[in-house]
Order: structure tokens, then C-alpha cells, then sequence
């Protein structure tokens, strides 16, 4: 049985990640997220443990870490950093809070919850680190210069922390899928069948996750089959 701590569980890609390794078996997941009455649905239906965080408040994460280690009385074997928002505007239009807005809910939360719990992976000499990327943390696309930032950002810590865990015992993997169907697409007019759907992101998280512990798959592009959105 796995402990597992998903970021951002309360709808889209985290959600399906919490629904596909609750039909994988009898895990303990605690769920964080910002939006209480969906989060606590989440939950329910995945037997889980909800967490209210802001991920980008130091404090905040400091305090669930320590409820995090209390409840399960040893490292996570799985800490899954998917919690983030996409709000594209082009970049002349981007103010300055916006542009802080998008690093600290990209990256920002990533690093706080992941300097909280790796150390204890560490010593465990166990653990998987996933980071929930993007195909725009290895492309500029126009109109989303901040999002671009903030998810180059994101994969460049992960290959950090990869380099710096190696010989440890834990496993470090940034998914970056492409135009998947989640709430951040809602009001969009292009047809569904042109998005991946959640559940596929969430399968590979688990099929990274299920390879032996000499093996680790360091970075996995998903893009729609016609093609990037």
C-alpha cells in the first residue's frame, strides 16, 4: 500500500489521478486543494483524506507537512506536484501580478510542498516525485508567455532535483502533456475529440510509478494524437 500526497486532487488531472490509483488498490492518499466542497467530493469517492492549502503560503505548507507526517507516521512513497492554473493573455497584456500569480501557482507551490517532503524520502532511501508539467515547458506558445515561464521553471527544477537525488533511492518524473480536457478549457469551442482526456495523463502517472525501483522514465511528452491546440 502506497501513501500519496496529490496537489491540486479537486478537479481535472488530479482528480483522475486520485480515482486512478484508488481502482488500483487499497493506497492511503491524502488530497490537497483550495476548493472545499469539490475537494471533499474527491475525497469521498476515492476514500481519501482532504487538505485545504494554499500551496503558494509558506506557512500553510509548512503546517499540512507536519499533519501530512503525523498522519502517515513515515515518508510518502508519492508526492504528485499537479496543482497549477493556466490563464493565458499575451505578453502585453500580462501585468506583473498576473505574471507572479502564474509562477507562484506553477512553481512556486511545487517547490515549497517538495522541500517539505522530499527530505524524509531521502531518508527513507524510497519515494517518486512527480511533477505535472506541460508541452509548454519545452515550447514557447504565443499568448501564454507567463504560463510558458512558470512551466519551463517547473521542468528545470525537476531536472535539479533529479540530478541532486540521484543514488538516493527516489525517482523524480515530470509528465508534460499537451491540450488535455479539464475546467481550464471550459467555455472552449473546438470539439472534444480534440483533447486528451484526464484519465490518460493519469494512467501514465501510475504506469510510471508501477516500473521497478532501477528504473525511472525522467521526463514523458503526451501530445493529442492530431496534434498540439
Amino acid at each position: 500500500m502506497a501513501k500519496i500526497v496529490i496537489t491540486g486532487a479537486s478537479s481535472g488531472i488530479g482528480t483522475s489521478i486520485a480515482e486512478s490509483f484508488f481502482h488500483d488498490g487499497s493506497h492511503e492518499m491524502i488530497l490537497i486543494g483550495r476548493s472545499k466542497e469539490r475537494l471533499d467530493a474527491v475525497a469521498q469517492s476515492t476514500q481519501s483524506t482532504p487538505m485545504i492549502c494554499d500551496l503558494t503560503d509558506e506557512n500553510e505548507v509548512a503546517k499540512i507537512c507536519t499533519e501530512i507526517r503525523e498522519r502517515f507516521q513515515s515518508a510518502p512513497h508519492i508526492l504528485i506536484n499537479n496543482a497549477g492554473i493556466f490563464a493565458p493573455k499575451p505578453f502585453l497584456s500580462t501585468t506583473p501580478k498576473l505574471f507572479k500569480h502564474q509562477i507562484d501557482a506553477n512553481l512556486t507551490g511545487a517547490f515549497l510542498i517538495t522541500k517539505e517532503l522530499v527530505p524524509s524520502m531521502i531518508r527513507a532511501k524510497s519515494g517518486h516525485v512527480f511533477f505535472m508539467g506541460s508541452v509548454a515547458s519545452i515550447k514557447g506558445y504565443a499568448g501564454a508567455s507567463a504560463y510558458c515561464a512558470a512551466k519551463h521553471g517547473l521542468l528545470g527544477f525537476a531536472r535539479a532535483l533529479r540530478s541532486e537525488t540521484l543514488n538516493t533511492g527516489v525517482r523524480v518524473t515530470t509528465i508534460l502533456p499537451g491540450a488535455t480536457l479539464t475546467p481550464s478549457w471550459d467555455g472552449t469551442t473546438l470539439p472534444q475529440d480534440r483533447f486528451m482526456p484526464p484519465q490518460d495523463i493519469a494512467q501514465s502517472v501510475l504506469d510510471c510509478w508501477k516500473l521497478s525501483s532501477r528504473t525511472v522514465v525522467e521526463e514523458l511528452l503526451i501530445r493529442p494524437a492530431e496534434g498540439d491546440i
